[in-house]
C-alpha cells in the first residue's frame, strides 16, 4: 500500500510539470497559413550574428502551435532591394511548406518593403494576410530631422560611413543606408511609395501600433520621442500613430497604467525581454490566434 503510494505522487510530480509547461499543448496559433516575421531597419534577424531581433517571440508562438519562419535582409538597404531578398525567401518558405499563401507580421520598416514586394513584385496572390505593428507608412518625422541637421552635400558621406559599419559590423551584402534613410522620410512615404504601392484586392491588411505615454523604457528613444511628439503627436520614440495606421487598424499598445508605455523596441521585445508593463510573447500570441480565428 505504501509502495502504491509512493508510486502515485511520484508519477504526480512527474506529469504535472510536464502537462504545465509542455509546448503547444492549445493549439490557438496553429493557423492555415505560415507566419513570416519582417524585422525593421537598422538590423537583420540575428543582430551581429548574436541577438534575436524576435526576442522570446517565435519560440512563443510555436509553443502555441504556429508554422513560423522568420527573413533576414540587409538592415540597411534601399526599400525595393529589400524587397527583392524578402520575395526570394518567402518563396522557399511557400516551396518548404507545401502552402500556397503565407500571413506576413512585419515590424518597422518590415512592413515598408514587405507591402512593396506584395503590391510590386507579384506576391499578391500567395499573401492571406498583413499585419503591420509600428510601420512608418506616411515616413518619420525623426527621418526629416537627421537629414535636415547634416548638409545635402554631406548626406552621401554619413551614408558611406554607415555601409562601412554594416557591411563589416553587421554583415550587410553592398547596404545602401542613404536610399534607406531617406525612404522613411514623410515627402518620399506620402509622395512616392504610397502611391505606387497600394493595397492588393483578396489581401487582409491591418495595423497596430504602440506609444510612449511619458518615458521610453529603452532610454534610447526618449529624446526622438520628443522630437516626434513635437511634430506629429503620439509615437513609440520613431513612429507617430497617425503614420503607422494601414488597412484596418487594430489599436495603440501603451501597456500597463503604471508603465512609461511601449517604444518602438519594445513591441519587438527588445531590449532582451526586459518590457515593464507590457507582455510581448503574449501579444503575438493574441494576434497569431486572431488570424486563425479569421481563417488564415
Amino acid at each position: 500500500m505504501r509502495k502504491s503510494l509512493f508510486i502515485l505522487l511520484l508519477s504526480l510530480l512527474v506529469t504535472i510539470p510536464t502537462a504545465l509547461f509542455s509546448a503547444g499543448s492549445d493549439p490557438n496559433c496553429n493557423t492555415r497559413y505560415p507566419v513570416i516575421l519582417a524585422h525593421g531597419m537598422g538590423a537583420q534577424a540575428k543582430i551581429v550574428n548574436v541577438v534575436d531581433y524576435w526576442w522570446g517571440i517565435e519560440d512563443a508562438l510555436e509553443d502555441e502551435g504556429a508554422d513560423v519562419y522568420v527573413t533576414s535582409v540587409n538592415g540597411m538597404d534601399s526599400t525595393a532591394n529589400k524587397a527583392a531578398s524578402f520575395k526570394r525567401q518567402f518563396l522557399n518558405i511557400l516551396a518548404i511548406t507545401g502552402k500556397t499563401k503565407a500571413n506576413i507580421i512585419g515590424h518597422s520598416h518590415g512592413t515598408i518593403y514587405t507591402r512593396y514586394a506584395i503590391s510590386n513584385l507579384a506576391l499578391s496572390g500567395k499573401v492571406a494576410s498583413y499585419t503591420s505593428l509600428s510601420g512608418p507608412h506616411r515616413g518619420s518625422s525623426v527621418a526629416d530631422l537627421m537629414f535636415k541637421m547634416v548638409p545635402n552635400q554631406g548626406w552621401s558621406i554619413v551614408g558611406g560611413a554607415l555601409d562601412i559599419v554594416y557591411t563589416f559590423v553587421f554583415g550587410d551584402k553592398n547596404p545602401n543606408s542613404l536610399a534607406n534613410g531617406l525612404e522613411v522620410t514623410r515627402s518620399y512615404m506620402n509622395n512616392t511609395f504610397n502611391p505606387n504601392c497600394p493595397n492588393k484586392s483578396g489581401i487582409y491588411y491591418q495595423s497596430i501600433t504602440s506609444k510612449i505615454k511619458y518615458v521610453s523604457n529603452s532610454l534610447v528613444l526618449q529624446v526622438p520621442w520628443l522630437i516626434c511628439k513635437a511634430y506629429e503627436g503620439d509615437n513609440d520614440g520613431l513612429v507617430s500613430v497617425n503614420s503607422a495606421k494601414w488597412g484596418t487598424f487594430r489599436g495603440v499598445v501603451e501597456g500597463a497604467a503604471w508603465a512609461g508605455g511601449v517604444d518602438h523596441l519594445n513591441i519587438v521585445n527588445q531590449f532582451f525581454g526586459i518590457t515593464p508593463g507590457f507582455d510581448a510573447p503574449q501579444f503575438y500570441i493574441d494576434i497569431v490566434a486572431d488570424l486563425k480565428n479569421k481563417g488564415y
